[in-house]
């Protein structure tokens, strides 16, 4: 992630400059020597000596639920040119609301809202699970979205098998290809979190979809083991922690359910590194990693009940980030927004950072408004960089509320671009060409690119042109403008004056 405003400035005057050396220096006055004008022959190339840049990352993300058909199709059996026109509209909303990512439910049961040949087609589309709706969702999102500087992360439910066994299930369902590792619980199916199989099938799933749609990230939610049913009855995984002894395994229960998921994590963030590096990969849990932690919280135990130990996956370098799910307002006294994030923040770094997943689905219940869920971005911002983003549960809560969209599209003004994918150190990337007549800029990797960065001669970003848009119009003025790739390394700004 970029530094902060503080730090971004320390960095520029120990160059010699600062954010303001362009001070008094308007698109008409005689530019310097080396900046080139938009009116100079084309090609101008400002080479690997560019002038520094940077902005305050932020991941803004929306969470789409195709589950039950929560948020995405809004029936079952639509056409192609229905979907493309919500999609249209979900990209639009999104775009309004200032956000920069969306995450779109592509994996709800496990089965597919896009052309898989490992998983059946989801029965959310079409009303049967299997059967072909004649056109690939995940596909037309991302065409509609990343043109418009909007990320795609594909959010998989990595153990759900079924939220129900009331249906009928395609033959090459997990559920049926792996009978015996499909456990019933709670009246729906979890696929057993110990069995290699499942692992094994769960990989070949993400690895499916990095490495044939052009995603932005993968993230999993909270369903690993299951939350207790109404009755908390245990959840029935007696053989399977049976065998496990029965074969010398000497962890007690707790810890070898939170081994399992722990070994899923890694494997997963293995298969993408190798895959595609620079798909970010994170997780979402449920927002409280202990009772008394920090002191005064209490609630449910997820580390104990559901075995999530998101602090181990930070710690081995499994995830990118956490987004943990914090749905309670600040005036909670049991489970204080304000506590919780900077409890979060103090787990997470600027390398592996946290986002705050915030509630719109709560508004209308007591303690919930719309300036609270704006305290709760400033409150996020405040830990930053350990804390380096929000996402928000969930589109309709946001595309039937205008005040709400309002609010968001106020606090993100300011453009910005999610955080850079850990494992970058070291890189670097050759600033831009500008070219001229029209106004332009190239990059000899720019297959590479998410886009290019506008600066203003305040060291303000401008805009963010995503990779094959229009270069917007901009106002006479001395600009910067660096290339930035698809996990979000940036380069220096290549100089240039409209006149």
């Amino acid at each position: 992630m970029r530094a902060s405003a503080l730090a971004l400035f320390t960095f520029l005057s120990a160059c010699g400059g600062s954010p303001s050396d362009d001070a008094g220096v308007s698109g008409r006055d005689a530019p310097a020597a080396d900046v080139p004008r938009v009116d100079a022959p084309p090609a101008l190339d400002a080479g690997p000596d560019g002038e520094p840049v940077g902005h305050a990352r932020e991941l803004r993300a929306v969470w789409v639920a195709s589950v039950f058909r929560l948020d995405f199709p809004s029936a079952a059996g639509l056409s192609e040119a229905a979907v493309r026109a919500e999609l249209a509209a979900l990209v639009e909303t999104s775009a309004d609301a200032g956000l920069n990512a969306i995450y779109f439910q592509v994996r709800p049961e496990s089965d597919a809202l896009y052309d898989s040949s490992i998983e059946p087609w989801s029965r959310f589309l079409t009303g049967t699970q299997g059967r072909d709706p004649g056109y690939d969702p995940l596909a037309i999102l991302l065409e509609l979205a990343q043109p418009r500087g909007i990320e795609v992360h594909a959010w998989v439910n990595p153990l759900r098998g079924l939220t129900t066994t009331a249906i009928t299930v395609a033959p090459n369902h997990v559920s049926r290809t792996l009978a015996d590792a499909a456990i019933a619980y709670d009246g729906g199916i979890t696929m057993d979190p110990s069995d290699p199989r499942v692992h094994a099938h769960v990989v070949d799933v993400v690895v499916d979809i990095v490495s044939r749609y052009d995603v932005d990230g993968v993230v999993f939610d909270d369903y690993f083991y299951p939350y207790p049913d109404d009755t908390r009855s245990p959840f029935p995984d007696d053989d399977s922690y049976a065998a496990y002894t029965a074969a010398g395994g000497t962890l007690g229960r707790s810890d070898w359910r939170r081994d399992n998921v722990n070994r899923l994590i890694a494997a997963v963030a293995s298969a993408i590194e190798a895959e595609e590096p620079w798909v970010r990969f994170g997780v979402s849990p449920f927002g409280i990693y202990r009772p008394g932690m920090p002191p005064g919280v209490i609630g449910l135990d997820a580390y104990e009940t559901i075995s999530c130990d998101p602090l181990a996956w930070i710690e081995a370098g499994s995830v990118d980030y956490v987004a943990p799910q914090l749905y309670w307002p600040t005036t909670s006294s049991g489970q204080p927004f304000g506590d919780l994030i900077a409890w979060w923040a103090s787990q997470g770094t600027e390398e592996r950072p946290v986002f705050a997943t915030l509630g719109p689905y709560r508004l209308g219940s007591a303690g919930w408004s719309v300036e609270e869920l704006a305290l709760q971005v400033e409150l996020s911002r405040a830990e930053a960089p350990a804390a380096a983003g929000q996402t928000w549960f969930r589109y309709e809560n946001i595309a039937s509320d205008a005040a709400l969209r309002a609010r968001m599209a106020a606090l993100y003004a300011a453009p910005a671009r999610p955080p850079r994918v850990p494992g970058r150190e070291g890189e670097t990337l050759a600033a831009p060409t500008v070219t001229t007549s029209p106004l332009g800029f190239a990059h000899p990797r720019a297959a590479e690119l998410a886009g290019y960065l506008v600066y203003r001669q305040d060291g303000a970003l401008e805009a963010f042109v995503p990779r094959g848009a229009a270069t917007p119009a901009l106002a006479a003025g001395r600009y910067r403008v660096s290339a930035i790739d698809r996990g979000g390394l940036e380069s220096l700004g290549a100089p240039f004056v409209v006149p």
